[in-house]
């Protein structure tokens, strides 16, 4: 007779098939192979409430390879998530909460959309990152209001991705001991054996991140992965590793062989031999034995007895510690509060400054408001200035700082900042150059996607940057970003309009931001300054009317604003009246009524747009590219103003460009 375990196992590994062979599309090879690792994982040490998914004292957890997702909706389907068994059978279809790869906010107990692989691995750190920032503010002797871990099974492709490299490494540095992931170790990619591209000893290198590395030789045995991750949860200074020697498509006709990674196993020839080898029903699909169901059903209340144990601690606590636990509440939900007015103020007396500095001093007043803002940059903080002066540093020898040191890391970075944003409590915010938003590219991405308030500071913004040459400035960056869904891109025109940006990106709590911030100083828009307080934050606004009836417009971002501005003048110097828009945000333009567009873009009125980047894109608004003054080329090593001047971004080219459309 099978131990409860032996038939919980295969409850997931059935459920997982038959989901795959219903929708005709998905991942056997997976669930048949890991399904031992999930049972003991959420059997044996998960904190949860099904009843209550975002329980914010549950342990998280992240199916990093997402393309197994069968076996994750089978789990929690078992574990009491409002996940059903129609649902089961809706795998991948339209409308279903059971998508081909985890989506966060679909699936009731999905923590972290995955499916790139390594992405999940990366925003593991995150989570892991997030509890200890919490825990080391809030809990006191007697209340640990903040204690949980981060689970999640990993793979051999998510080994080979260079952003799990960079986040393990990361993690080791950090030390961050309630992180625990068990290795898939099938020796199968998609093209074959992994011998093929992929021969290092992962554990030594796990070892030489700072991890603690632990190996269980079968997978089957629920005993020794049991003590496995009892020994990872011992180690409290290292993040902890278990590589499982498993059988990617686990006692099917296809054991071992990459052929049943991507594509079912086939009723008859695949599914039914599988269920018979292993005495399952072979006829009946989607089948729960009533002891399986029992014994997870069992488990229920305890699940909500830990929270009702938690919510109790956590009402003691707001008694013994009224401000903190009135603090760690609205942390908890979310909600912020930001002045504008109190940082537009920053720069009353200041009459030039470059957005990228700009940003910096806002952030050393939003410090002060938001003790939920935390980040730091890959290695540039201080050319970014994202560094928070009065917060500390964060590191394994002191989790109470609220500046990171992310290393040169990019991607990792983004990730991280994710993993922050999904675990709750905080804003987190990361800097980089803007042409290093190719690196990070595909977190921006994920983050907009899931709809988290993660912040990404991009300095350095155009050809401006000079003598670094075409490596460094960036050309195709703002478009490329712009183009990418949910996403606010913001590029501010001067230290007032990188107020509002802030502002925004604090309050934008279901989208990411982007900020594209100058190395060059600016002048400060002091004249405009109560147009700018009233109207930036609608993305697009007139900047200046000009003096008369407007005969042509003229729009323009961030630095280029000030170019427009000079266009301007020299065209009223001959008489032609123009309207100088700034428009620091496509996206929040878009967002407002349509006689409010028309209002700021007349129809019927020639309009000429001035970026400092491509020009594709702008033709919405002009009408032509053949309207734009940009940049189709990569940049040059030379004087910031000379390289503009080159490229024809001078008040004379702008004004001579209107004139050529009246």
């Amino acid at each position: 007779m099978q131990t409860i375990d032996q038939v919980a196992v295969n409850t997931l590994r059935f459920l997982s098939i038959d989901e795959v062979e219903k929708a005709k599309s998905g991942h056997p090879g997976f669930p048949l192979g890991t399904a031992p690792l999930m049972y003991t994982v959420w059997d044996r040490f998960m904190n949860y409430n099904p009843k209550d998914p975002n329980w914010f004292n549950r342990d998280r957890f992240i199916l990093s390879p997402g393309h197994g997702s069968a076996l994750y909706y089978a789990m929690l389907h078992l574990a009491g998530y409002d996940v059903s068994i129609e649902q089961l059978k809706n795998f991948r279809q339209w409308g279903s909460i059971t998508p081909g790869h985890p989506e966060y906010g679909v699936t009731p107990g999905v923590d972290a959309s995955t499916g790139p692989l390594g992405h999940g691995f990366a925003m593991g750190v995150g989570f892991a990152i997030a509890e200890t920032m919490l825990a080391a503010k809030y809990n006191k002797p007697g209340f640990e209001v903040v204690n949980h871990y981060t689970y999640g099974l990993t793979s051999d492709g998510d080994q080979m991705e260079g952003v799990a490299s960079e986040a393990a490494s990361l993690a080791g540095t950090l030390g961050l001991g309630k992180l625990i992931y068990l290795y898939d170790d099938n020796h199968i990619t998609i093209e074959g054996d992994t011998e093929i591209a992929f021969r290092e000893d992962v554990g030594k290198r796990f070892e030489a991140y700072g991890w603690q590395v632990l190996r269980v030789a079968d997978s089957e045995d629920i005993d020794a992965l049991e003590n496995a991750i009892k020994e990872a949860k011992a180690d409290t200074e290292h993040p902890s590793l278990i590589i499982v020697r498993t059988h990617i498509g686990y006692g099917s006709p296809k054991q071992d062989n990459a052929s049943c990674h991507g594509e079912p196993l086939g009723a008859a020839e695949g599914v039914a031999k599988t269920k018979e080898a292993a005495d399952w029903p072979v006829g009946q699909s989607f089948y729960v034995p009533v002891t399986v169901r029992k014994h997870f059903d069992d488990k229920l209340a305890a699940c909500a007895e830990k929270q009702a144990a938690w919510e109790a601690l956590l009402a003691d606590y707001k008694v013994v510690y009224p401000e903190l636990g009135k603090e760690l509440e609205e942390r908890i939900k979310g909600d912020v509060l930001v002045s504008r007015s109190d940082l537009e103020a920053v720069f009353n007396d200041i009459e030039g400054i470059s957005t990228r500095e700009a940003g910096g001093e806002v952030l050393q007043k939003l410090s002060m408001q938001l003790p939920q803002l935390v980040g730091g940059s890959a290695d540039l903080g201080p050319s970014n200035k994202t560094v928070m002066k009065t917060c500390g540093y964060y590191s394994k020898d002191d989790r109470t700082g609220r500046n990171i040191h992310f290393g040169v890391r990019e991607h990792a970075m983004g990730k991280a900042l994710n993993g922050i944003a999904l675990h709750g409590g905080f804003i987190p915010f990361g800097g980089t150059f803007l042409v290093f938003a190719d690196f990070m590219r595909p977190a921006v991405r994920m983050a907009a996607l899931m709809g988290l308030r993660s912040i990404f500071v991009f300095t350095h913004d155009s050809i401006a940057v000079g003598e670094d040459g075409p490596t460094h400035q960036p050309v195709e960056h703002a478009m490329s970003l712009r183009v990418i869904p949910n996403l606010c891109v913001i590029r501010p025109a001067d230290a007032l309009e990188t107020a509002m940006a802030w502002q925004t990106a604090c309050l934008n709590q279901h989208k990411p931001t982007a900020l594209l911030l100058s190395r060059q100083k600016l002048p400060v828009l002091h004249k405009y300054a109560a147009v700018i307080h009233d109207n930036a934050g609608k993305g697009a606004y007139v900047l200046d009317a000009g003096q008369g009836e407007a005969k042509a417009v003229i729009i323009a971002t961030g630095s280029e604003v000030h170019l427009a501005l000079e266009a301007q003048a020299k065209l009223a110097e001959e008489g032609i009246c123009v309207s100088v828009v700034s428009m620091p945000s496509w996206d929040m333009f878009e967002m407002q009524s349509e006689e409010y567009k028309k209002s700021v873009l007349p129809e019927g009125l020639p309009k000429v747009a001035v970026e400092a980047g491509v020009t594709l894109g702008w033709s919405r608004y002009t009408g032509s590219e053949d309207n734009v003054i940009g940049i189709n080329k990569f940049g040059a090593s030379a004087p910031g103003g000379t390289v503009m001047k080159e490229y024809g971004f001078t008040a004379e080219n702008v004004a001579a460009k209107v004139k050529s459309l009246l």
